[in-house]
């Protein structure tokens, strides 16, 4: 039987990257070694590095001045590096959800953070707008994409005091200005690569003013100098990504990429609005995202909710439980999930409605 995967992450990647992956962890370019024994100084792993930050710069179309990491630790860890490096007295944090604010805890260790806005009331269902950011912070922090609760920021905003983003699970789903970020990092696990690398792309200018000691491993100037290789980076993870931006590359980049994403998400959503059992939990179509569709069941069909799950799981569909803390269904349609995948996802709500 076909699997769908819907999982919201660790989640799909191209068959070409796990193909290429599993040719590598057997002979290493050619050397006899494998992937995994290899060591990160050999001038053939010290390609697939060079190779992953040109694709990385090329495919985002990231101008001068600005570095790209690859890092362990997972997004997570960056929610400590950002105030740890960019913060001296203050920040502000927009809070859409629950890595929005996990981010926000963690910056409350360095200085004042003032949070501009919340959805949180609303359990995160909606994008806060016409919020005003203190002038006289450090940095705004945004999370681009709510993977929990199906929220997307979609365009780049403009922002008169340093932006950061968390962009861990929309990256490559659309062309980003690059340049309205100063700080742009996030966990690997969705669009890019397996879980183990964390990528961060940050603008070399707003670094060296702290006054504060920055320890070692902590600081993004340490990882800059060492060309992501401070310490042992995470090799495979990385040779997979690598394989995923060639993919990209191939399809034709990231305006193919963003064209594709919103059929398959327009497909989803436009079968969710006419079904009479479901109901989106987004309301605002601007808000919703492109990468996870979230949903219910109409409360009068609540009842079905378990047995659609069941339905939909012998049909192949995997990873489409909503997060607890929303309930009903998530269906995460990233990078590489075909279109056949939504395709079959609709025709199943399409019989599911039929019989019930």
């Amino acid at each position: 039987m076909k699997k769908h995967n819907f999982y919201a992450g660790p989640s799909i990647l191209p068959e070409v990257a796990y193909e290429e992956t599993i040719k590598a962890i057997k002979d290493f370019a050619g050397t006899g070694i494998s992937l995994m024994s290899i060591s990160h100084r050999s001038k053939e792993f010290q390609a697939v590095m060079d190779e992953s930050e040109a694709l990385f710069k090329e495919l985002l179309k990231i101008p001068d001045g600005y570095k790209v990491l690859f890092l362990g630790g997972g997004a997570s860890s960056q929610f400590m590096m950002t105030p740890f490096n960019l913060m001296n007295k203050k920040s502000a944090y927009l809070n859409t959800g629950t890595w929005a604010k996990k981010a926000l805890k963690e910056a409350k260790g360095f200085g004042e953070v003032v949070e501009v806005a919340s959805s949180a009331d609303s359990l995160y269902n909606f994008i806060p707008k016409g919020y005003e950011v203190p002038k006289d912070a450090d940095y705004f922090h945004i999370t681009t994409n709510n993977t929990i609760y199906g929220t997307e920021i979609k365009h780049d905003m403009d922002c008169d005091i340093p932006l950061i983003a968390d962009m861990s699970s929309d990256i490559f789903s659309r062309p980003v200005d690059v340049s309205k970020y100063d700080l742009i990092y996030g966990g690997a696990q969705k669009n890019f690569a397996p879980s183990g690398v964390t990528f961060v792309i940050i603008k070399e200018s707003i670094l060296g003013k702290m006054e504060r000691y920055i320890p070692t491993m902590l600081n993004y100037q340490t990882h800059i100098d060492g060309g992501s290789m401070f310490n042992t980076p995470p090799v495979v993870p990385i040779f997979t990504g690598l394989q995923t931006l060639k993919w990209l590359k191939a399809l034709g980049g990231l305006e193919v990429m963003q064209k594709m994403n919103q059929e398959k998400a327009d497909l989803l959503y436009n079968e969710i609005e006419r079904n009479k059992l479901f109901k989106a939990t987004v309301l605002d179509k601007e808000d919703r995202s492109v990468m996870n569709i979230c949903w219910i069941m109409n409360d009068e069909y609540k009842e079905l909710e378990q047995e659609f799950l069941k339905y939909t799981g012998e049909l192949g569909m995997v990873g489409m439980k909503g997060h607890r803390s929303v309930g009903g269904f998530r269906a995460s349609t990233y990078n590489a999930l075909p279109k056949e995948s939504v395709e079959a996802l609709v025709a199943a709500m399409k019989e599911f409605e039929k019989k019930n």
